[in-house]
């Protein structure tokens, strides 16, 4: 049998088959064989998604899917960096929510409130008003603020209130353009009561503020603002102020975004002055701190250029209104699984590749931005970054500029039989090429592509027809692992392992030309 192979081997290099090709060969075949047969994408997923569940920058959920996350990596062999990327001053854990409210047509409400806001203490029952628009209204009702439910016009953008400083700046101006506003109204109502037979002068409209009297209101200890919401509720963070917050100055009252439905029948029923309360029931949490976060990167070092790389990532951090199982775990999953497609099939690229699990991407890009930053490899050495971090959809083909061209028809050439029905396609990318971008975009790929590495990223799209839609998801209660499509993403990880190990075995960085607009 050795005689065979030694024979074999020699008439393979007598027709010129390049070195590394057999065993090359043998890897792909590997990672597709166990990506069929073995894919364990959905089993990270569900991990992720279920088990940890919430992934929020600052919470004990993330700092344990970090520890998860390095854990699986180097069970599958992979050398592991755990970067630190920044710390926050206190910790946030949510736990359980309830609301209702008391009259004879009482229900069950459907709402949710932003991270790093407070709950309640305990099961909080109260009147409900409607926030006041002038000075005169504020006199009016100061004496039943304390521990009322007061309703908000402004309708919720997923963000807490703004209660900094800045703003309640920018409040006060509103207020006295207001009070200057009402003295001018008040003077055109005498003069359309002196002049009843003649065209009413129109009143002056007063300018608005979300909480414009937001200060005076908490100081007067009402129980919470209540704000309407869009379903699916959209619940996202305290984003001025989160950075800020300490263990002797946390949050105190509540900041709720109520279903936009039950947010109208409560707002007529406050109007006809009918008599009924609402009882709400938050378990938002704080611990001290300063609790850091990190980026989990797997390695699997080149064999022939370790100093060039291959990326691709997805963001473990995720809003905890749901799970994160699309945003991002579906991302992260893929990539963790490519990881373990590679490792497990004994490949030894001849590039570097790095699996990178980001971190604080929903806070601002923080993680990805940290590693670009800090020149944690050197950018000109990076062949591609592929980023994941949309739908739960499938890999289906590439776009690239003609220099790449050649280069991915080779690397994408054992994907040819992955999937008969949906093949998988290499396109030249239309158009002239575009203009490096200059500021941030809404994903992990932004840092790299300010500084002009390729960040070529599959085709993803939905060829079975699931109807998938990621606006349904995106940030809001539906982030949940039924949302997945797990068909889709184990193909994805599948794509992702052969097209990092191709890519890594070329005996050139791809190239850069026509990839931006020089």
């Amino acid at each position: 049998m050795k005689r065979y192979l030694s024979f074999a081997f020699v008439i393979l290099l007598a027709i010129g088959c390049p070195s590394g090709s057999l065993a090359q060969d043998k890897v792909v075949k590997k990672i597709i064989e166990t990506g069929t047969t073995d894919n364990r994408t959905m089993e990270h997923a569900d991990f992720l998604a279920n088990v940890i569940g919430g992934r929020l920058i600052g919470s004990a959920a993330l700092t344990e899917a970090e520890a998860w996350v390095k854990e699986q990596f180097e069970s599958w062999g992979l050398e592991v960096m755990v970067q630190e990327a920044g710390e926050i001053n206190v910790g946030f854990n949510r736990g359980p929510w309830f609301g209702r409210m008391l009259s004879e047509d009482g229900m069950m409400l459907h709402f949710g409130t932003p991270a790093y806001t407070a709950g309640t203490r305990g099961k909080q029952a109260g009147r409900v008003l409607i926030e006041p628009k002038t000075r005169r209204d504020l006199d009016r009702m100061k004496g039943v603020l304390k521990g009322a439910w007061v309703l908000l016009d402004a309708e919720s953008n997923g963000m807490a209130i703004d209660g900094s400083d800045k703003a309640n700046e920018a409040r006060a101006e509103v207020i006295a353009k207001n009070e200057e506003i009402d003295r001018q109204n008040n003077e055109i109502r005498r003069w359309n009561f002196e002049h009843r037979d003649e065209a009413p002068r129109e009143m002056l409209k007063y300018e608005t503020a979300t909480a414009l009297f937001y200060q005076e209101m908490v100081d007067a200890g009402v129980a919470g603002f209540i704000r309407s919401a869009k379903v699916p509720l959209q619940v996202l963070y305290d984003r001025p102020n989160c950075f800020d917050i300490t263990m002797d100055r946390l949050p105190k009252t509540c900041d709720i975004l109520l279903d936009e439905a039950q947010f109208k029948v409560i707002r007529e029923k406050v109007l006809r002055k009918d008599i009924f309360q609402l009882e709400f029931d938050i378990r938002n949490h704080f611990y001290r701190g300063p609790v850091k976060y990190h980026n989990v990167i797997g390695i699997l070092r080149g064999s022939k250029y370790p100093k060039e790389y291959v990326m691709a990532g997805g963001h473990l951090d995720a809003y905890d209104i749901g799970c994160g199982a699309v945003d991002d775990g579906n991302g992260t999953s893929v990539t963790m699984e490519a990881a373990r497609l590679l490792a497990t099939s004994g490949a030894k690229p001849k590039r570097t590749i790095l699996f990178c699990i980001w971190t604080g991407e929903e806070f601002g890009l923080l993680g990805s931005k940290f590693f670009v930053e800090n020149k944690t490899v050197p950018l000109d050495r990076i062949s591609n970054y592929f980023n994941r971090d949309g739908g739960p959809l499938m890999a289906t083909g590439v776009s690239v500029p003609d220099a790449m061209y050649d280069d991915f028809v080779e690397v994408c050439k054992p994907l040819a039989g992955l999937n008969p029905d949906i093949p998988f396609t290499v396109s030249r990318r239309e158009g002239p090429p575009q203009p490096r971008p200059t500021r941030a975009g809404g994903s992990d790929h932004a840092y790299f592509a300010m500084n002009g590495v390729p960040t070529i990223s599959f085709r993803e799209t939905d060829p079975k027809g699931y109807d998938f839609d990621y606006r349904e998801i995106w940030h809001t209660e539906r982030d949940i692992f039924n949302k997945l499509i797990p068909e889709y993403m184990e193909h994805s990880a599948v794509v992702t392992a052969v097209v990092l190990y191709g890519i890594a075995n070329l005996d050139h960085l791809l190239s850069r030309q026509g990839l931006y607009k020089e």
